[in-house]
């Protein structure tokens, strides 16, 4: 299953990791960028489309501007951004010159995806340039993104990527040889797992925080990527990039890396960018009747099954759905307010109109509108 998912994937998005093409004290690895380039140049060139999502625009700015310490605050870090953006594409530009290859710089933030309208754009721009033969590069805008439109770290963006483009493979290219059983740094007899099949809690449990501080992922990332892409069926490979090489030999077959399986039942567009491109604006407590109605029968949300309503939100929004401990079961996009749902929530349909004098919508999220998480 792993060798022919590898061979016959056509378009992929390659996630680099900030380690390997930057660092604080020596700026940009050029050689390292070059030795990546040639690689990707060379999938290209074997009729795949590439998308590239690269890290180290931070790093590179830090280096820069001299900084002595990594910087907290979000103004010396947007600095850092800006400054390294430009010379990080710029050194990818000149890599992919001499392989023959055009490149395309794309910034993104988390509204510009979560704006249905924009996604499409995004989608359609991201598209074009595929058909021209041109490879997108992918950043997070990072010089004027903050906390409440910020992805948060660049596997979530490959993954939203992923998504954004249909592709069939997620890669992420870092400086491990992939999932291990344990942290090899402090167990010497952890061993490296090939291949991931279901994501199960001792799979979870492997995956170890970042130590490095210029590095805003780490193992939890990329399986939380590789859990998220695996609903919308696409497969993902935590790859070391260090291995010049490894990632045409291991496209054509060869071993090497971790490969996570994706979902045998893939979510529709719409409900992929409901369930993991939208912010949830608000939280409702459900019964546990209405969560059966959910995930047994595939009902809709009605407003008898709302136990309480939580957040500020509007009509459209999206809202999590969650059992009387918290535990969140579904999400969706809901059809009335957070002020009009105080009122209605444990109500049955037909007392909506007496309620209001008028009765806009039976459900209060459609089960066209939600997704079963």
């Amino acid at each position: 299953m792993r060798d022919k998912l590898l061979t016959q994937t056509k378009r992929l998005v390659v996630k680099i990791g900030s380690s390997l093409v930057a660092s604080r004290d020596g700026g940009l690895r050029i050689q390292q960028i070059a030795s990546i380039t040639k690689d990707l140049a060379q999938i290209q060139a074997t009729h795949r489309e590439v998308v590239v999502v690269s890290s180290g625009a931070v790093v590179a700015g830090i280096q820069r501007l001299k900084f002595k310490t990594y910087p907290h605050s979000i103004p010396l870090k947007q600095a850092a951004a800006a400054v390294g953006q430009s010379r990080l594409i710029r050194a990818y530009e000149n890599a992919f010159e001499k392989t023959g290859d055009k490149v395309a710089q794309i910034l993104l933030t988390h509204d510009d995806l979560a704006d249905r309208k924009r996604f499409l754009n995004a989608r359609h721009t991201l598209t074009s340039l595929i058909q021209f033969g041109v490879i997108p590069i992918i950043n997070e805008n990072d010089s004027v993104s903050v906390d409440e439109i910020r992805f948060g770290d660049n596997d979530s963006l490959a993954g939203q990527v992923a998504h954004l483009i249909d592709a069939d493979l997620l890669v992420i290219l870092s400086d491990v040889d992939g999932l291990f059983s344990a942290d090899p740094r402090v167990d010497p007899s952890a061993s490296l797992i090939p291949l991931v099949t279901k994501f199960t809690k001792s799979i979870e449990q492997a995956a170890g925080q970042s130590r490095n501080q210029e590095s805003r992922g780490g193992m939890v990332t990329k399986i939380k990527a590789a859990k998220h892409v695996g609903r919308f069926g696409v497969s993902t490979l935590l790859l070391n990039g260090e291995k010049k090489g490894l990632l045409p030999t291991v496209l054509r077959g060869e071993p090497g890396g971790t490969f996570f399986l994706p979902n045998q039942r893939p979510l529709s567009s719409r409900k992929q960018w409901i369930a993991f491109t939208l912010r949830a604006k608000g939280k409702l407590e459900l019964d546990q009747g209405a969560i059966d109605a959910l995930q047994q029968r595939g009902k809709s949300l009605l407003p008898s099954g709302i136990i309480d309503v939580m957040g500020h939100f509007k009509a459209g929004d999206a809202v999590s759905c969650t059992d009387k401990k918290g535990k969140e079961v579904a999400k969706g996009l809901v059809n009335y307010s957070a002020l009009t749902l105080q009122k209605i929530k444990g109500h049955k349909t037909r007392d909506i109109k007496k309620i209001f004098g008028h009765q806009e919508y039976q459900e209060v999220i459609h089960r066209d509108n939600l997704v079963l998480l």
